[in-house]
Order: C-alpha cells, then structure tokens, then sequence
C-alpha cells in the first residue's frame, strides 16, 4: 500500500489542468522519483469524481467509468511509494462521500492539497467554464443561483468557496496534512505554483519539462455572451455527450475560435464583488484558525480593495454580439475550406493508392503492414 496519499481535489479554475498535464506528460519521471499518479488514462480521475459523487448518470455510463475508482485503489494499493490523486471535481463531494473517498485510502497517510484563488477572478472564470458546457445563463442569473446541496453543482459556491470545500473534506484529518496552495499572483514566476506543488508532494519540480503546458485561456465579456447566445441553438441531444462539448464547444468555439480574439475582460457586477470578498475574508480566516499548511501567502486569497477598471459582465451590446458572430462566420467559412481542401487531398491519395496493381499493394503491405488498412481495395 502507499504510504502517502495526495489529494489534489481543486478548486476549479486554480491552475488544476496546469498541473495534471504536467505530471501527465511525464508519468515515468514521476514513478522514477517515487510518486505514482494511478490510472489506464488521465480521464480516470475524471470518471472516479463521478463515481465519488454518486452522479445520478452513473447508470448511463460504460464500464470503464464505473470502475474507475476501483483501477485507481487498487494501483495505489499495489504501490509502495507516494501517491497523487488529482482532479478539481472531487471538490463538489458532500461530507460523507469525502469521508468514504478517504477511507477507502485506508492504511495509507492522506494528505489534502487545496489549490485556491481570489474569488472574484475565480467567480467570473467559473461562469465562462459554464458557457464551455453549454450553459445559457446570463452572468446575472448564473450569480443568482442559490448553494447547491448538490455534489454535481461543479460551477456553483460549494465548489467554489474554498471554505466550504474544507468544511466538508478537512475534518478527521491532521491540520498538518491539510495543504492549502494560494494561487500566485499574476506578476509572480508562471512555474511558481508548480514549484510549490511538485515540492510539497516529493518531486524534483526541475526535472519536469513545462513545454507541454498550456494556457486555460479566458473570452472577452462579448465573446462569452455570443457564445451563451450560441448555446441556446446546441441543446440537441447532438452536445449532450461530454466529449462533444468538450471537442466542440470548449476547445474548437470557445478557446480556438473566440478566447484567441483576446476581447475586453470583465468584472462581476458590484454586489456580487462583495460577496466575494465577504467569502474571501471569511476563507481565509478559517484557515488561520484551523492552522492548516499553507504553502504561500494566504493574503493572494484575498480580493483587493481596488479592483483594476474592467466592463461590468452585463453591459454587452446586441451590435457587440454581432461583431464577435459575423467574424466568427467568417473564420469557420475559412476552416470548412481549409478542411474540405485537406480531405479532397486525402481522398486522392487513396483512390490513386487503391489503383495499384494488386501485386504492388500486396508487396507494400508485406513491407509495411499498416498500410492494408489504407490499401485495402
């Protein structure tokens, strides 16, 4: 059995994806070093939060998702060293599911790492990670949305509000292994966060190459609202399925196509920026309370008294909308011509290796075997 568990259970938007595909592109590095990140695939931390969860789905998906937590368990049990657990979901887990994930890690030394942010920043991400989902909410109606007693509530204050989140998974634990990992502000090094975090849970954060990052990047205030606009005709069936969304709409409209136009970045409205930072203070003086690890300056979780001039996230205009729509039209016309150019090629290359003589296609295939799947007349 490990000796040391890491669980990294978020919160969302605080640099999460950064470090998961760090230590995802460089898995043998790690168990080199003694530190073992279980799984068939990364999308096993996904489907075990599911799991953890009890999302009401469960039923609906395959075997691979429902034995999930079992293939991590049973990695982690087969490991003698240290071992990391990482995704930003789990944060959602009600009290007793995180009680149960943690005794489930049972004879092992479970440690808690709670990467976490400013919650103005944080709050205005979340509601674009919501449109990525297919979302139509408003960012009124999105910050008018009450607590959820749900552990599914991914975008919502219960898995927002790091406060909260420790309520539920801290208790039980030694306040010692409790980490919690203020997101750096923006003016410090881009490694620092990983630094602190590849340290606390025994890795050489040098030996990592950071090349294979990228950036969550964040939509202007028009471009999120034409994509929530969007999203109201992507309510088929067609974009239920999470990799869809995530193909789709996440990654090809909304971080391709409308986050790289690099638009005018917002603000929540004025009430809700009080709220956070009422959330922030109250955060982090649990956490000085409960003396919990803190590993960099608990004051970055705090909301500044002076936030730096930004748009209001309502104030989007139809002619705004219409700008982002048209340019995105074109770009897309760009990209159907660009790919059908491509598969046009492609499909020439075929017929033109399918006219071969047979003899010439069996010699090819005899020298190169996977070419009879392309050759196969």
């Amino acid at each position: 059995m490990a000796s040391k568990v890491f669980l990294h259970i978020g919160l969302p938007k605080t640099g999460t994806t950064y470090l998961q595909t760090v230590m995802w592109a460089d898995r043998e590095r790690m168990r080199a070093q003694g530190v073992l990140l279980p799984g068939r695939e990364r999308r096993d931390h996904l489907w075990a939060t599911r799991v953890i969860r009890a999302d009401s789905n469960l039923p609906a998906y395959g075997k691979k998702v429902h034995e999930s937590w079992d293939v991590l368990k049973a990695e982690i049990a087969a490991w003698e060293g240290t071992a990391i657990v990482s995704h930003e979901f789990f944060g959602g887990a009600d009290a007793a599911q995180a009680q149960r994930m943690i005794a489930d890690l049972a004879p092992a030394e479970v440690h808690l790492v709670v990467t976490a942010r400013e919650p103005v920043g944080l709050y205005a991400g979340s509601w674009q990670e919501s449109l990525k989902n297919r979302d139509t909410r408003s960012f009124a109606d999105y910050a008018a949305a009450p607590l959820s007693p749900n552990p599914m509530a991914v975008w919502n204050w219960r898995t927002l509000d790091v406060r909260l989140v420790l309520e539920r998974w801290a208790p039980g634990l030694d306040p010692a292994h409790v980490h919690v990992l203020p997101v750096p502000p923006p003016d410090a090094p881009r490694d620092l966060l990983w630094r602190r975090f590849a340290t606390l849970v025994g890795l050489d954060p040098d030996s990592f190459d950071l090349s294979a990052t990228f950036a969550n990047p964040s939509m202007g205030i028009a471009e999120a609202e034409t994509l929530r606009r969007v999203n109201k005709h992507l309510q088929s069936p067609d974009f239920e399925a999470a990799l869809d969304r995530g193909y789709y709409i996440r990654t090809f409209l909304a971080d391709e196509r409308l986050a790289t136009r690099h638009g005018e970045q917002y603000w929540p409205p004025a009430e809700v920026v009080a709220e956070c930072r009422e959330r922030a203070e109250a955060a982090v003086a649990a956490i000085r309370a409960a003396s919990y690890d803190v590993i960099g300056d608990l004051d970055d979780l705090l909301v500044p008294a002076e936030l730096a001039p930004r748009r209001d996230a309502g104030s989007v205009t139809d002619a705004e909308v219409a700008e982002v729509a048209t340019a995105l039209i074109g770009r897309m016309l760009h990209d159907v011509r660009d790919l059908t150019r491509e598969r046009n090629r492609l499909r020439r290359e075929l017929e033109a290796e399918q006219a071969r003589p047979p003899g010439l296609r069996e010699a090819l295939a005899a020298r190169f075997p996977w070419t009879r799947r392309v050759l196969r007349p």
